[in-house]
């Protein structure tokens, strides 16, 4: 059997899974998970890298699950070797809510990863553990092996409150509305995704930038360090009371919704605790639907990879109030979850791959731009 052959999954069978890490508390609590879910099989379950890439060839895995340090050799040199010689292997990541462990996820993620499952360092960590395991490692398996088998559909069926008619998708294209805000929603395969758009935009991009990519605390100030040294402007960590500039961008912290609000002649971010929305805080619903209320038609939201359903309505209030909407194509996202529903439900104006997307954003901010900043629209609306 060739090598390359790790790479393929076939239809029928169940999800192979090569386990990766170098505590034996993880690997059993791993273990044990996996083989209650009769959509997946173990086909290794290793101590390090240098054994589990000496495996890939034999087992065939269709999914490798490894954890970030290990004691023979690093993780992230081993995604490295891995996606060298199997290009197309989803790799997903285990970390810890640290400091240390964001910046190496982040890295990981940039190297080939594919996505992550972040845990806390406490007492409870067994639990914690194995409910991350169930919530988070196993749809997130399934996902990524979906789209490499391309068996079951990428979007599930949309409730019908959510399809737009298509007379009103044909109106919205054509118009060409000023630009005065950008709303950006993301989740699997975000980071990439981010520093891929954000870093071919203009130094002085002309409108400000708002942000949800979905990662616990800590991560997403990480996110914003990084991606303001790969990007012509700068990004920030999310700040209640902060008002939004052109030529800036702002990621809502982990843990907390971040939505935009008018207060008497700016516009300021604002955080808060409430309630998840999609099983996620913060959520692109909620930013998504302050955008619609602050800034009506002249907002443009981006939808771009991720898991699941969260911007959908979100992007159908933006679309009511006359705001545009792109999306990422199936092509080029990691999984095509989020731009996936936002397009079945006809509320898209473009869908591109993630190269042509900073270009198409550009255009349109560019569009019916007048000589007048946008910093003084933003304190005269």
């Amino acid at each position: 059997m060739e090598c390359r052959e790790a790479d393929k999954c076939t239809d029928m069978s169940k999800i192979r899974v090569l386990i990766v890490n170098g505590a034996v508390f993880m690997r059993r609590i791993i273990s044990d998970e996996i083989k209650q879910d009769e959509e997946l099989e173990i086909v290794g379950n290793v101590a390090n890298g240098n054994i589990a890439l000496s495996l890939i060839e034999h087992v065939t895995p269709d999914v490798v699950s490894m954890d970030i340090n290990m004691s023979a050799v690093d993780g992230i040199a081993v995604i490295g070797k891995i996606r060298n010689r199997y290009p197309h292997l989803p790799i997903i990541m285990f970390s810890t809510l640290s400091q240390r462990a964001a910046r190496d996820t982040l890295e990981a993620l940039s190297c080939g990863a594919n996505d992550y499952v972040a845990i806390p360092i406490n007492s409870q960590r067994v639990a914690i553990a194995r409910e991350r395991v169930r919530e988070e490692l196993i749809p997130k398996i399934k996902s990524l092996c979906s789209k490499s088998r391309h068996s079951a559909p990428s979007v599930p069926s949309l409730p019908q409150e959510f399809i737009v008619p298509s007379t009103i998708s044909v109106e919205k294209a054509t118009r060409q509305t000023r630009v005065d805000v950008l709303a950006i929603g993301v989740s699997t395969g975000g980071p990439n995704a981010l520093a891929e758009v954000l870093s071919r935009l203009q130094k002085d991009f002309p409108v400000p930038i708002v942000i949800v990519q979905h990662m616990p605390p800590i991560f997403t100030k990480s996110l914003s360090e990084r991606l303001s040294l790969k990007c012509a402007m700068p990004v920030h960590e999310g700040i209640a009371g902060k008002s939004l500039l052109p030529g800036h961008a702002w990621i809502a912290p982990g843990n907390y919704h971040m939505t935009v609000v008018r207060k008497g002649c700016r516009v300021e971010l604002a955080i808060n605790q409430g309630q998840q929305e999609n099983s996620c805080r913060p959520s692109v619903d909620v930013l998504f639907r302050s955008v619609a209320r602050v800034f009506g038609q002249s907002a443009l939201a981006l939808i771009l990879t991720g898991m699941g359903r969260d911007g959908l309505r979100g992007c159908k209030m933006i679309r009511v109030k006359g705001g545009q909407i792109l999306a990422q194509d199936e092509l080029s996202s990691v999984v095509w979850g989020m731009p996936g529903a936002v397009v079945h439900a006809g509320l898209a104006d473009n869908v591109l791959p993630l190269s042509e997307m900073a270009s198409e954003i550009q255009r349109r901010v560019q569009m019916e731009r007048s000589e007048s900043t946008v910093q003084s629209h933003l304190t005269t609306s």
